[in-house]
């Protein structure tokens, strides 16, 4: 069976083999390990920390994805619901907070697919 890359990059699946998980966890709200990554893919093998600091840039795409949930939220309330700009900063606000975690491991995932590309041999034995 083969797994898409936006199957993979929302499951937070290896971008190499798109087998094995990129977090020891499953439920991002499981805060004492929200941020923990085995060192390999536990399927390929695939180095997870390629270097030093490599998920810095994951700041900007969770940025990214942030500010577009914001401008959504914001012309749903206000452009076409017609709500106070009180109720949408209290919404938002309480968005933001309990996506936080999906958007952090989103962002996370997003970014290894974009540097580790996929195994071509071990994609075309699945299909």
């Amino acid at each position: 069976m083969k797994v898409s890359l936006l199957s993979s990059v929302f499951k937070n699946k290896c971008p190499r083999c798109r087998e094995g998980d990129l977090f020891l966890t499953k439920n991002p709200y499981n805060f004492s390990d929200i941020d923990k990554m085995p060192d390999n893919c536990p399927k390929c093998g695939q180095k997870y920390w390629i270097e030093p600091g490599f998920y810095y840039g994951a700041m900007y795409i969770s940025y990214a994805l942030t500010i577009a949930l914001s401008v959504a939220i914001f012309v749903a309330m206000i452009v076409l619901w017609h709500f106070d700009i009180k109720w949408y900063l209290g919404l938002n606000f309480t968005a933001m907070l309990i996506l936080f975690p999906p958007i952090f491991r989103l962002s996370r995932s997003v970014w290894a697919h974009i540097y580790i590309k996929p195994d071509k041999e071990r994609t075309q034995e699945k299909a």
